[in-house]
C-alpha cells in the first residue's frame, strides 16, 4: 500500500485569564516561550498583538512574517518603565519629564534608537527611530518585568482576517485559527475594550511633534 502521510494537527493553547490579577503560572509560561523565540499574542489597549525578543533573530524575523510586512517597516517596543526605555531609546530630560506624567498610556513615542537596539531593527541603516509603549495593561507590564527587558510587538491587522469580516471584534479563537502554526501562546484575559490608535509623539529631532492625535490625550504634549 502507497504511504499516505497522517495530517499533522497543531495545537495551540489558548490561556485565560484574569486581566488586572493574571496567574504567575501563564506569565512565567509566556516569558519561557519569548526566550525560547517563540512569539505570543495578547490584547493591548488598541488591539491584539503578537510579541517577540526583540533581540532574537529568527523571531523577528516570525513578526515579520506574520504581519505579512516587508523589512522596511519599523515595529514598536513596548516597556514597563523609563529605565528601559532608556536602553533601547536616548531620551533628552525635556522628552523624560513629558514622559513622566503621561505614561501609562495611550501613546505611541518615537525616539532615536540607541546602539544596543538600532543593530537588530530591520528598517534601512540609515533611519534609526525606535517607537516606545508603555501600555496601561497589568498583564502586559508583568510579561514585560519578568522577561527583563523591552519586547518587540505589531499588531494583529483585521485584514489578515479575513474569513471573519462579519465580525466588529477580534476573539482569541478567531487568532488562533489563522496563527496557530507560528504562535507559542495566546492570552485571552476574557472582556476587554480598545480605546483606538494610539496618540503617536515624536521625540527623535530635539522637540515634540504630534503625528497622529489617537486615544492618548494630546493636550499633555502642546
Amino acid at each position: 500500500m502507497p504511504f499516505r502521510p497522517v495530517p499533522v494537527t497543531i495545537v495551540l493553547m489558548i490561556e485565560y485569564v484574569i486581566a488586572h490579577d493574571p496567574d504567575d503560572r501563564v506569565i512565567e509560561r509566556a516569558v519561557k516561550l519569548l526566550k525560547d523565540g517563540q512569539l505570543i499574542c495578547l490584547p493591548t489597549d488598541t488591539n491584539w498583538i503578537a510579541l517577540a525578543d526583540p533581540f532574537n533573530k529568527n523571531a523577528v524575523e516570525q513578526l515579520y512574517k506574520l504581519k505579512q510586512e516587508n523589512v522596511q517597516k519599523h515595529f514598536s517596543l513596548l516597556v514597563n518603565d523609563i529605565s528601559k526605555a532608556s536602553d533601547v531609546a536616548i531620551i533628552e530630560d525635556y522628552a523624560f519629564k513629558l514622559l513622566k506624567r503621561s505614561i501609562p498610556g495611550h501613546y505611541t513615542f518615537i525616539f532615536e534608537a540607541t546602539k544596543k537596539i538600532a543593530k537588530t531593527l530591520k528598517a534601512s541603516k540609515q533611519d534609526k527611530e525606535i517607537g516606545l509603549r508603555f501600555v496601561p495593561s497589568v498583564l502586559v507590564s508583568r510579561i514585560i518585568e519578568v522577561f527583563g527587558a523591552p519586547l518587540m510587538g505589531t499588531n494583529i491587522p483585521r485584514k489578515i482576517l479575513e474569513s471573519y469580516e462579519g465580525s466588529d471584534q477580534i476573539y482569541s479563537y478567531m487568532v488562533e485559527d489563522k496563527f496557530a502554526h507560528i504562535l507559542g501562546m495566546i492570552i485571552d484575559p476574557g472582556e476587554f475594550e480598545f480605546a483606538g490608535e494610539s496618540t503617536i509623539i515624536d521625540f527623535s529631532n530635539g522637540d515634540v511633534e504630534l503625528v497622529r492625535e489617537g486615544a492618548g490625550d494630546a493636550s499633555l504634549f502642546t
